[in-house]
């Protein structure tokens, strides 16, 4: 089928949400479950239908202020699903997906999930959406992680993808499908590939949320190598932020890259984490690197900024506000880590011949 000239492709100066059902996958999860926090607290008149499978990493409790919110419907369902999505894709006239597999690490030990998840899941949700003429956009968060690691200067969005790990590799394979059905299709495809994000409700798996964690208990802190990798930090709020402007004034069949800007080798977060928590460094372990660890992620985020955003909350001011989400949130990380067999069952089989 040739590219349509479908109105819903044309860019657009806004994109209202107002009055809007928006389809959120993997709304129970972290980023996903900010971001409805995020569109409930600032459109009075949206209404979310929340697609989460409740895997390991997805926790209703992450959602439980709006538990009564009646514009917040919650389905538990697979987005492999093809007749469950389709379902519910007809009622909707927008999607962000979020859905996926995300931890390196757990791909590194077993990548298929990955494959079927994140590049599988993304086709079925596409294919429901080109059969939905009300569906008016269709946002995929990818990750930076998508172009590997670069020495110096920064990735733009017109760079070539070149992924290391099995995590990557197949966000990759579904940040290019959502661009071939744009082509090939006229899919309202909406793109966005944030830096590594942090904040609160992050599955205590991650490197912040473990370091913060692991230091609150006197627990090692294991770091990859001498610490020396590098990474860009972006405040989850400003995530959902970098969504949302591409939801409302993105072009069809672009990628928008979204970050801080502000580079943190891996040994200083460490460190500063540690304090924070009022604990020796110490505890700082440092163990056998990752196998294929990228040395560094930087993008350029000119073409987001031109759409009327930016960044608004440094590293130094959320590192310290999120560490003190996980104190003041200690029965929401203590009940993961000390209750959850897919938790235990990880760390013993990754990190028991490293720590």
């Amino acid at each position: 089928m040739a590219k349509t000239n479908d109105s819903r492709v044309r860019a657009v100066t806004d994109r209202s949400l107002e009055g809007k059902t928006v389809l959120v996958t993997g709304g129970a999860g972290f980023i996903g479950s900010n971001f409805i926090h995020y569109l409930l607290a600032k459109y009075e008149d949206v209404r979310i239908v929340n697609l989460d499978k409740l895997t390991y990493a997805g926790n209703l409790e992450n959602l439980a202020d709006v538990a009564c919110d009646m514009r917040h419907e919650f389905i538990r369902g697979d987005i492999r699903d093809a007749g469950l999505v389709g379902t519910v894709m007809e009622r909707v006239q927008g999607v962000v997906h979020f859905a996926a597999e995300t931890h390196v690490d757990r791909s590194i030990l077993s990548g298929g999930e990955f494959v079927l998840t994140d590049v599988h899941g993304t086709y079925v949700l596409l294919e429901a959406v080109r059969r939905a003429p009300g569906v008016e956009f269709f946002l995929h968060v990818s990750t930076d992680e998508v172009y590997g690691s670069r020495k110096t200067g920064f990735f733009r969005e017109t760079d070539a993808l070149n992924p290391s790990s099995p995590y990557s590799a197949s966000k990759v394979g579904a940040d290019r499908l959502a661009y071939a059905y744009h082509v090939t299709y006229g899919t309202p495809a909406l793109i966005v590939r944030p830096s590594n994000n942090y904040g609160p409700f992050q599955y205590p798996e991650k490197f912040i949320p473990l370091f913060v964690t692991n230091a609150l208990e006197n627990k090692p802190l294991p770091l990859y190598g001498r610490g020396a990798n590098v990474r860009d930090w972006l405040h989850v709020e400003d995530s959902c932020r970098a969504i949302e402007t591409v939801i409302r004034r993105g072009a069809a069949g672009e990628a928008y890259n979204a970050g801080a800007n502000d580079e943190r080798r891996n040994i200083d977060v460490a460190r500063r984490i540690v304090k924070l928590a009022g604990k020796k460094a110490g505890l700082i372990k440092f163990v056998p690197d990752r196998l294929g660890h990228d040395a560094r992620y930087a993008v350029d985020c000119r073409k987001i900024k031109a759409l009327g955003w930016k960044r608004r909350i440094g590293f130094e001011e959320g590192l310290a506000a999120t560490v003190r989400w996980y104190i003041e949130n200690e029965t929401w990380w203590r009940t993961i880590k000390e209750k959850s067999a897919e938790f235990k069952a990880f760390t013993e089989q990754y990190y028991k011949d490293r720590v």
